[in-house]
């Protein structure tokens, strides 16, 4: 476990492969840490530089006082791959992490050579949606949400598993100014007009049971990008690298070959 000072916060990372792979770079979602992405990595193809952290006030990095900015969490992240030395990585990122990697390419192309936007939107939900998430969290914590997150985030037949109770455990014990300052973050951002000035490879995925970024959100989004690839996967909802994580590597494996990383 490292931590990396990035200024107003302090960052969580770790990084599995070698020192000189092609970096590949993952942002997690609202509301779970790093080990989002635990069911993919050993499906992963070997010689990688795989990076993942944690996004301010989530898992084991530092959490201001909420609301957050988008641009905060760009930032953070753009000072977090300064500090690594990486540049030209594939990003992928998932909701909110979609979101960070939408404006990191915009801001510093040098870092970002192609990006996966996964289960995310150039836009989400209204601000009048994030207002009352919000509100219940001050008023009740992430408690609050955590059943009606799991519809959201899962299909019925993985909230029928035991599984599901890893995640909403996940969930629930993170930081509640950090669920509040990431959501107030996302309600502030709207990157249909900046990401559509974007030129370079981008693949779309989707989860067909996703209840917080649907199908037709994520094709959208992507679509603003010339060139760009959609992969839908079945029998998953907002976190398809969990409940399909063999189709999830699968993909993902296939857009790095075909972008010529590493």
């Amino acid at each position: 476990m490292k931590l990396a000072d990035v200024g107003d916060v302090r960052l969580h990372y770790r990084i599995d492969g070698p020192d000189d792979g092609a970096p590949v770079v993952f942002a997690n979602s609202l509301g779970t840490d790093m080990r989002l992405w635990d069911p993919i990595l050993p499906l992963l193809p070997p010689g990688y530089k795989y990076i993942r952290f944690d996004k301010r006030g989530h898992g084991l990095s530092t959490c201001p006082p909420s609301p957050y900015t988008m641009g905060a969490l760009i930032t953070d992240t753009e000072r977090l791959l300064d500090h690594l030395g990486v540049r030209d990585c594939v990003f992928v990122g998932l909701s909110i992490g979609g979101m960070i990697a939408q404006g990191l390419a915009v801001k510093r192309l040098d870092l970002v050579r192609a990006m996966v936007l996964s289960n995310t939107g150039a836009k989400i939900g209204t601000p009048a949606m994030w207002d009352d998430r919000i509100a219940d969290v001050a008023k009740g914590g992430i408690e609050a949400l955590a059943d009606a997150v799991m519809e959201r985030w899962f299909s019925s037949e993985f909230r029928a598993t035991p599984e599901l109770e890893l995640w909403r455990n996940m969930l629930v014990r993170q930081e509640d100014q950090g669920y509040m300052g990431c959501s107030a973050a996302i309600s502030g951002t709207d990157f249909y007009t900046p990401t559509s000035g974007l030129r370079l490879p981008t693949l779309g995925i989707a989860g067909a049971q996703d209840g917080s970024t649907p199908p037709d959100l994520v094709r959208e989004t992507v679509d603003l990008i010339p060139g760009s690839q959609f992969h839908l996967i079945r029998k998953a909802g907002h976190l398809p690298c969990v409940e399909q994580p063999e189709d999830y590597a699968e993909v993902l494996t296939k857009f790095l070959r075909e972008v010529g990383h590493g």
